[in-house]
């Protein structure tokens, strides 16, 4: 178990690795990505030079994180258009790698669509690729800005549900920079409140079965000098039960017009235990992840993913493509196993949905489309 003591400075916080850049070296233009699947004991990056190479690092979650697959798919998109390849072909590829986190077909329509535009307008195929670049660069940085005032927002709202500050903070998965072009979704609300010493304790799930929490999320808090201890995601009860969590905070991959969350599986059953413990359940996304065009939870795709990831530990946490028998087998030969990547939290059990534009709650369709139409309106003055 790990249990890191708290330091308040800013200063304390060392640098870290981008999980994602752009770089043209002479040989043409690169993504380059912190791959996920090998931290927290190596911090590797992988360099995509084509559109196959990144869907093959988003199926394998070398990439992951709903707004950093929105910034992975609009700059595989410029890659392709850079590169000479058939912009529509890569746009198709890269929406298809993951079916749950609405980001990523928003990050390839984004730029895809800036792309289209400047072809109709007559630009060449240089012209087109840049244009298609700099809306994957202005997408990237209004990510980072919706995550700093996501922070903002989020430790407002929990300072009103807790005075008092000492948070103890559940959270689950990973939404940290790994998963943003800035300091993430949830984690980002509670480095803020760690950051001005409110923060008592960040209660990690590992998160099963990719261990998410434990490989990534710990790796984040240990930098960032946070007080974090790390749990079992069945062990999240007797914490409740304890009366040992003040607020649950979770991140998105998709939200419903009505409401419903989907998150990393395990999601759901915190949902239930903070309603009957009657402790705060927030989640924190960016309002790229709110889909209106997806009426409610039962219209969310839910992304399957190999058993294997289940019925064996492999070196690398990455099992797309992994053959059976080359990990260690933790159940007999042949066993079925049920390993969905997302679960389905409804709104009812839901406190407050927290964006860059501010939090809804209580959580309903019609507050949640005009806070998006808010938004719009905002956007275009």
């Amino acid at each position: 178990m790990a249990d890191q003591d708290a330091h308040n400075t800013v200063g304390a916080e060392p640098p870290a690795l981008p999980s994602l850049r752009w770089e043209e070296p002479p040989e043409g233009p690169v993504l380059v990505l912190l791959d996920q699947t090998r931290l927290p004991t190596e911090e590797v990056e992988l360099v995509c030079t084509d559109v196959p190479a990144l869907v093959q690092a988003i199926q394998t979650l070398a990439v992951r994180g709903a707004p950093l697959l929105g910034l992975a798919g609009a700059y595989g998109v410029a890659l392709a258009a850079r590169r000479g390849f058939d912009v529509d072909e890569a746009a198709a590829q890269l929406s298809g790698a993951r079916p749950t986190a609405v980001n990523l077909g928003y990050g390839v329509r984004r730029a895809a669509a800036a792309h289209r535009t400047a072809c109709e307008k007559g630009a060449d195929e240089e012209g087109a690729a840049a244009a298609a670049l700099e809306a994957a660069r202005e997408l990237h940085r209004q990510d980072a800005a919706a995550s700093a005032a996501m922070a903002g927002h989020g430790l407002a709202l929990l300072d009103e549900l807790l005075p008092g500050g000492g948070h103890r903070i559940l959270t689950h998965c990973n939404t940290g920079a790994l998963v943003s072009g800035g300091e993430g979704t949830a984690f980002a609300v509670a480095l803020a409140a760690h950051r001005v010493g409110r923060l008592r304790r960040l209660w990690v799930d590992e998160t099963r079965p990719l261990l998410q929490g434990s490989r990534l999320t710990a790796y984040e808090a240990a930098r960032r000098g946070m007080a974090y201890t790390l749990l079992t995601d069945n062990a999240a009860g007797s914490l409740f039960a304890a009366g040992e969590v003040d607020a649950v905070l979770i991140g998105a991959d998709r939200i419903a017009a009505d409401g419903s969350v989907a998150n990393k599986v395990g999601s759901y059953p915190l949902a239930v235990l903070a309603k009957y413990h009657h402790v705060p359940f927030l989640v924190v996304a960016p309002l790229t992840t709110v889909d209106l065009g997806t009426p409610d939870g039962a219209a969310i795709e839910v992304e399957q993913r190999s058993g294997l990831e289940v019925t064996e530990l492999t070196g690398a946490f990455s099992a797309a493509g992994v053959e059976g028998g080359s990990g260690l087998p933790v159940a007999p030969l042949g066993t079925q196993a049920y390993n969905p990547a997302f679960d389905v939290t409804p709104p009812e059990l839901v406190t407050a949905i927290v964006t860059e534009e501010g939090a809804v709650s209580p959580v309903t369709g019609t507050g949640l489309a005009e806070l998006c139409a808010r938004s719009r309106r905002v956007t275009m003055s």
